[in-house]
């Protein structure tokens, strides 16, 4: 069978080998240096204006890459990275980053020096395996041979590069008391630490150090009428997803009437549907009444004769988290299966006291005493949005790392050690190989020393100096069973010199080393094992331009 005389087209522009690499490997080279000045505890933020003019301002990786819009697909692996980071562990989307795209950047040196890329990839892998070996074997310290301070200082470590870092004793001791706040029992003798139970609110005025933490649920909402008591103790909460407002007929619905004097009729049975399904719920017991929907000043009026407390627009989602905290369900619709409408004494939820209080500018709500599980709030005071929005990243990466060191129960040295410690092992331990993966774990030694030397030189310090010190001190606790104590030492970006990090409290969670390196090390690999790109070209519209391309052309001006 003939195979045809011309060559197989593809609609589109194909690139292959190493220019491929070497694209891939500059975008993700393009992306770290964006992130990289923003590294460390003297890292500087930066400013995002998206297309419609709002500001952000923030130092978090994961957000600066989120607001980017990458075009360049190789690019968008390590946006990703950063995304998924953040998700598992909510600390060192920066990192994860800059460790990646270092990695990525030995190995195209490697590949123009005609090793191929799958002795490179075999070698990372077994360098990754062996790095996360050692990080648990030598670099863990447990949580409760330091005690209890180790974990508000792991939170201050996670809060030094972030705008609320000189602050950082004040908030890291409220993220671990927050934490605590909402623990609950995995029934396996240990505990689960859900910080999304932890409502953190944003209000103006003030110094970030009067921001406060409650304990119980705090609601943004008031009472919907000034006639209503603002405090119910031993309270029974109803949740419903749907308005209590006089019911009207839906579109498209005709009624045909023979007779004009049965108009009122109609009207008063549409009043009375509504008061029918308030009383359905006051007789089940309920005495706070929360709703996503309105409640109309007709509905508010048999609220208020039967002395509840009635809360309208309430968001959905704090709702869910009311509901799940005190024993009750959310509800939307009260029709039962037997086509009428009815409301349970099952559906509600049951807490010591709703109050309204008053909670700096604001009237707040706050569900104190849940029945079913704890509950905790926070009450964020900054300048202005700018601010709020960023101390609220700061303080949800900050619960995150309280969370990990508390489930984990084991924390690692933090100032570059762990790097600088890995670097020199998975030196020794490629000169002891003689297989091809040796210069790829070589490679990937130095590769992990771009943390240090970042940190350093974002600290305007002497990075070469620094490294070179902080690499014979780990080469000393490798080598001599006497300096044993050496494995904790680290850089100290204040003084510009190195120091016990145990001692001085600067400490990560040991699952966010170990899955940053896991992660970092699967993006490169991802990114490297590419060496073909086919890239199509876009259909041809039928029918002529779009109004899009009449408005790039300028030609609707």
């Amino acid at each position: 069978m003939s195979m045809g005389s011309g060559a197989l087209s593809v609609a589109g522009v194909r690139t292959t080998g190493q220019s491929v690499r070497t694209q891939n490997v500059m975008a993700a080279c393009s992306i770290a240096n964006i992130v990289k000045s923003s590294l460390g505890p003297v890292g500087l933020d930066k400013m995002l204006v998206d297309d419609v003019g709002d500001v952000t301002i923030t130092n978090d990786g994961a957000t600066i890459l989120k607001l980017l819009e990458v075009q360049h697909p190789a690019a968008k692996v390590l946006v990703e990275l950063a995304q998924l980071q953040d998700e598992e562990v909510g600390d060192g989307t920066t990192s994860v980053v800059i460790v990646a795209a270092e990695l990525l950047k030995s190995a195209d040196e490697l590949v123009k020096c005609k090793i191929h890329p799958t002795s490179i990839i075999s070698g990372y892998r077994l360098a990754c395996k062996e790095a996360c070996k050692y990080i648990i074997e030598n670099l863990t310290i447990n949580v409760d041979e330091l005690g209890k301070d180790c974990i508000v200082n792991a939170a201050k470590t996670s809060m030094s590069s972030k705008l609320i870092g000189p602050d950082g004793d004040f908030f890291a001791a409220m993220a671990v008391d927050a934490a605590n706040a909402v623990k609950v029992s995995d029934g396996k003798g240990g505990f689960r630490y859900p910080i999304k139970a932890v409502n953190v609110l944003k209000a103006h005025g003030k110094m970030s150090r009067d921001s406060q933490l409650i304990h119980g649920y705090a609601l943004n909402c008031t009472v919907a009428s000034q006639a209503m008591t603002t405090k119910v103790s031993g309270a029974k909460i109803a949740c419903l997803d749907f308005s209590l407002q006089k019911a009207k007929m839906k579109l498209g619905v005709q009624v045909l009437v023979d007779d004009p004097t049965k108009l009122d009729g109609i009207r008063q049975r549409e009043s009375d549907i509504t008061k029918e399904r308030i009383q359905k719920i006051i007789a089940a017991g309920a005495n706070v009444i929360l709703t996503t929907g309105g409640i109309d000043d007709l509905c508010l009026k048999y609220f208020v004769e039967s002395g509840a407390m009635a809360v309208r627009r309430c968001k959905k989602a704090d709702l869910k988290r009311i509901a799940k905290a005190t024993g009750g369900q959310l509800i939307t619709t009260m029709a039962n299966m037997d086509g009428e409408e009815s409301y349970e004494t099952a559906f509600l939820g049951h807490a010591d006291e709703v109050v309204q209080e008053r909670i700096c500018d604001d009237e707040l709500l706050l569900v104190k005493g849940l029945k079913a599980r704890t509950s905790a709030s926070i009450i964020l005071r900054g300048a202005n949005d700018f601010m709020l929005d960023e101390m609220e990243r700061s303080l949800h990466d900050a619960l995150c790392v309280v969370k990990r060191v508390l489930e984990s129960k084991s924390v690692v040295p933090g100032g570059g050690a762990v790097e600088a410690a890995l670097s020199i092992y998975l030196e020794n331990f490629a000169s002891s190989l003689s297989s091809r993966e040796q210069l790829a774990i070589a490679e990937f030694a130095s590769s992990l020393l771009v943390i240090p030397k970042q940190l350093a030189v974002n600290a305007a310090l002497d990075a070469t100096d620094l490294v070179a010190k902080l690499r014979a001190f780990h080469n000393s606790s490798q080598t001599k069973a006497e300096h044993k104590e050496l494995f904790w030492v680290g850089l100290d970006l204040a003084n510009g010199c190195v120091r016990d990090n145990k001692k001085a409290g600067v400490f990560e969670p040991t699952v966010s080393k170990i899955k940053s390196l896991k992660f970092a090390t699967e993006a490169a690999i991802t990114i490297l094992r590419i060496d073909d790109m086919i890239k199509l070209n876009p259909e041809d519209r039928e029918g002529g331009r779009s109004y899009g391309d009449a408005c790039h052309a300028g030609e609707l001006d």
